[in-house]
Parts: C-alpha cells; sequence; structure tokens
C-alpha cells in the first residue's frame, strides 16, 4: 500500500511538472512570445527547471546502470581468464611480431588513422568520444565509436564487436587495467598481434606475409600504408577482395600522415603512385 501511494504520488508531481511546463509554453505562445514577468513567466521557468532536472537525473542514473553493469562484465571476463594470462597466450603464438620489429611508417599509419592522441591519453579518449557521440547523434545511429587502441585490445581480447553500450562501458575498464598493466608500445605491439587484415590474417605478420610475402620489418612505406588501412574494414578493404577500395582507403591514410606532419606531400604522391601484385591466400 506504501508503494501504490508513493507511485500514486510521484505520478501527481510528474503530472504537475508537465502541467505547469505545458501550460506556460502555451501562454508564452499567446502572448506571442513576449511574457517575460509575472505568474504565468514564473510557471514556465519553473517547468523548465524541473524538466531539465528530471532528464539531467535520468541521464546519470542511466550512465550509473550501463557503468555497474559495464564493470560486472568487466569483472565477469577476467574472472574466467585474468589479463595476464590472456596476453601470455597471444605473445605466445608462433606468428607473434614484436614492437622492435615493426616499421616506423607502419606504427605512424596507424596511430594516424586509429589513435593519434595514443601516447597522450590514459586508454580512452575525451575528444574523440564527444565527437563520436555528435557525429552518431545527427547519423541516428552507430556510425563512429571514438575507440582508442587500448580500447580495441581490450575487446579484442575479451569482448565480441556487438554495439551495446554495456560492452563499450567494460571495454573501458579493461582499457584502464591494460594502460596500468602495459607502456604504450606494448599495448600497440599486442593490438597489431590481435586485429584481422581480411583473408584470414589476423595478425601482422600473417598479412605481411600473405599480402606481400615478406616479414612486418620489411615492409616499405606502400605495404606500411596499405595495411594500416585494411582492420577498419577487412571485407571492404582486403587488397585482394577489392584493390581499388582498399587504394582509396591507403589515400586517406596517407593524407592523415600529412596532417599530422609525419609524411611530405611529395612522399605520400611517391608512395601512391606505387603498385602491388598482391598473393592469394592459398598461396601465402
Amino acid at each position: 500500500m506504501v508503494k501504490m501511494a508513493k507511485r500514486r504520488t510521484d505520478k501527481a508531481v510528474a503530472e504537475k511538472i508537465c502541467s505547469g511546463f505545458f501550460y506556460g509554453l502555451f501562454l508564452w505562445e499567446k502572448e506571442g512570445g513576449q511574457m517575460r514577468t509575472g505568474k504565468n513567466w514564473n510557471i514556465l521557468k519553473r517547468g523548465l527547471k524541473w524538466t531539465i532536472g528530471i532528464m539531467a537525473a535520468a541521464v546519470i542514473c542511466i550512465c550509473v546502470n550501463v557503468g555497474m553493469k559495464g564493470y560486472d562484465m568487466y569483472r565477469d571476463a577476467i574472472s574466467q581468464i585474468s589479463l595476464k594470462d590472456k596476453v601470455e597466450q597471444i605473445r605466445s603464438k608462433e606468428n607473434y611480431t614484436e614492437f622492435a620489429e615493426l616499421p616506423e611508417t607502419y606504427v605512424d599509419a596507424v596511430l594516424s588513422v586509429e589513435d593519434h592522441r595514443f601516447y597522450g591519453h590514459i586508454g580512452i579518449d575525451p575528444i574523440a568520444i564527444t565527437r563520436a557521440v555528435i557525429n552518431d547523434i545527427r547519423a541516428g545511429t552507430f556510425v563512429e565509436g571514438g575507440s582508442t587502441i587500448t580500447q580495441q585490445l581490450a575487446k579484442n581480447l575479451y569482448f565480441t564487436q556487438e554495439k551495446k553500450m554495456e560492452r563499450k562501458a567494460a571495454e573501458v575498464f579493461m582499457a584502464f587495467a591494460l594502460e596500468k598493466e602495459y607502456s604504450k608500445n606494448e599495448i600497440l605491439e599486442l593490438y597489431v598481434n590481435t586485429i584481422y587484415f581480411g583473408n584470414g590474417y589476423y595478425c601482422i605478420k600473417d598479412a605481411s606475409e600473405g599480402y606481400f610475402g615478406k616479414a612486418p620489418e620489411d615492409m616499405d612505406d606502400y605495404e606500411s600504408t596499405l595495411l594500416a588501412g585494411v582492420p577498419n574494414a577487412p571485407s571492404k578493404y582486403a587488397p585482394t577482395v577489392n584493390p581499388a577500395l582498399a587504394a582509396k582507403r591507403q589515400e586517406q591514410v596517407l593524407e592523415r600522415l600529412v596532417e599530422c606532419g609525419l609524411f611530405t606531400e611529395k612522399r605520400a604522391r611517391e608512395t601512391m603512385a606505387e603498385t602491388r601484385e598482391y598473393q592469394e591466400p592459398d598461396a601465402a
């Protein structure tokens, strides 16, 4: 009975707030939008304040709820296999590539298109997240994730590609754990050993040997910038699947390198002017 009475009270309060707000808007419109003083204006202001307060409280509640679910998902993941053990599983693979074996151009290209503030953030990038939220709202759907390389590594190690808020929250907690336990170079090293390059290649060594018949450290500017763009959408940008789209994506990578001051325009043009023939997967 007490709960029912409370619900009736809450409903009555909400109805009064809404009534006051909309009645105030009605009167404001009736007065030609000129109402600035008096009782009616006070009703409108009170309605606006309550409405904004309720909306803010609702947003906070949603964020707390998502955060708690995300934390539970994170704890469940590491309870099944610890972060240390998971990382050792990756490092023990025969085709693992260490950071020192990665060409400088490849590292620069990956950072320029995936996370150019990588060495300056703590696992998440508030600027990228804000930009992504704005773009998603404008598009009315998920068009941009705003995930850092650390967050992408967290997802590759433990989570699915499912676009759910609680999964994103879990990803953030895992990213913080990664940043606490490993250096930036180690995180980047793990990242390139866990991303998909199309054609069944799940790490940089498989991709460089599969597409070009050479080890990662032997890749030149053309090969490095091409592979840096593929993981964004492997089914589209794998060079053996659609060479034209792969070249377009490579051009975007080179543009970012120029924007970040890592390539001159001349070097970018010379790189883009080169051509390659790619090995088919069964020839690797």
